[in-house]
């Protein structure tokens, strides 16, 4: 993609402008908001000088490579080679930065795990996805913290909602919200039969920066005795909390041992959904774009199959089969799915920028 002087200029342009406001600023507020467009801008501006740098060697080399020197003019060349065969991955590397993006890309996400079709085989396999993603995380170096938890009879979970913290969760496990699927022999089946299970996973991004409105006449809170597991882990007193967003019908609960913290942890979860909702109806742009590039995001949508009999993960959206089963299901080798959906989101946003320069 040849990205126009113009495009460029202007990047490198306000990036000026921001860091001569930011030296002439007082007021506290501006401060933080010119330092964070300073933040996002500067990996452009760097990438962009790079490019111009680069760009502006060809003259010189091309001049050089057709001198009278024949030493200088040899070495020339390769290097006029090696910077032919550069410069395509600089300006699709300026081109990514420049390109439309999600605007939570870095943001820490709030995890929804549920059991769906299947019964306690189901449970279990919710379990073995949210297992998956705490290993993913720990891995990254992310922090996990359950906000709240229903556990299966049989173990797994019927619910298990988390929240990931650190840079860039979002941005790479967004594209796993939908219906994960499971063929295998369940534990509980004495005959070696293959079931057909399903989970449903969600992943929200959690609020950066936006003032998201509750109400507390909007909210309806209640507080209930947790079931438990028995013996000294029943909780005795009323501590579990459950929370009805009344405007949009959202209920969230908690049940961990302190109802203080249950509330706290309750109302984030709720902000995060409030937020997800509030970006779906004001980003219509993004929720079209969705569906051109890895499937439209709904959890209703099958994303992806878990076989065990054949040993493969297949995601539906890219046609995509990768025969490593259990080392997805450990997060070692999840970067093996996740890598070509986000390439594959890469290439729509290409795409859309190269329309938006046509």
């Amino acid at each position: 993609m040849r990205l126009p002087q113009a495009r460029l200029d202007q990047v490198l342009d306000r990036f000026r402008e921001v860091e001569a406001r930011m030296a002439a600023a007082t007021e506290g507020g501006e401060i933080v908001r010119l330092a964070k467009e300073h933040a996002e801008l500067r990996p452009v501006a760097e990438a962009v000088q790079g490019l111009e740098r680069a760009r502006a060697e060809l003259p010189e080399l091309e001049e050089m490579a057709g001198s009278g020197d024949a030493e200088m003019a040899e070495l020339a060349r390769g290097e006029l080679i090696e910077l032919n065969e550069r410069l395509p991955e600089l300006e699709r590397q300026v081109a990514l930065l420049l390109a439309p993006k999600d605007r939570d890309e870095n943001a820490s996400a709030i995890l929804e795990v549920r059991a769906g079709t299947g019964g306690d085989e189901a449970a279990l396999f919710a379990g073995d996805l949210f297992r998956m993603y705490q290993r993913y995380a720990q891995a990254h170096g992310w922090r996990v913290e359950i906000e709240s938890a229903s556990e299966g009879e049989m173990g797994g979970y019927k619910e298990i909602i988390a929240s990931i913290t650190g840079e860039g969760v979002f941005g790479r496990l967004k594209f796993e919200s939908g219906v994960h699927r499971v063929q295998r022999v369940p534990e509980t089946e004495a005959q070696g039969r293959i079931h057909t299970s399903a989970a449903t996973v969600a992943v929200l991004p959690e609020p950066q920066d936006v003032d998201i409105e509750i109400r507390d006449q909007d909210l309806r809170i209640d507080t209930y005795r947790s079931s438990g597991a028995g013996g000294q882990h029943v909780n005795k007193t009323d501590s579990a909390v459950r929370i009805t967003h009344l405007p949009s019908g959202i209920v969230v609960t908690s049940s961990e041992k302190s109802q203080h913290q249950n509330r706290a942890r309750a109302m984030k979860v709720l902000q995060a959904r409030l937020y997800e909702q509030q970006r779906e109806q004001l980003d219509s742009a993004r929720a079209e774009n969705r569906k051109a590039q890895v499937g439209s995001g709904d959890r209703s949508e099958r994303i992806r199959t878990y076989n065990f009999p054949q040993g493969r993960v297949t995601d539906h959206r890219i046609n995509l089969t990768v025969y490593n089963l259990p080392k997805v299901l450990e997060g070692e080798a999840l970067d093996d799915v996740i890598d070509p959906l986000i390439a594959e989101d890469q290439a729509a946003r290409l795409a859309a920028l190269e329309e938006e320069l046509a």
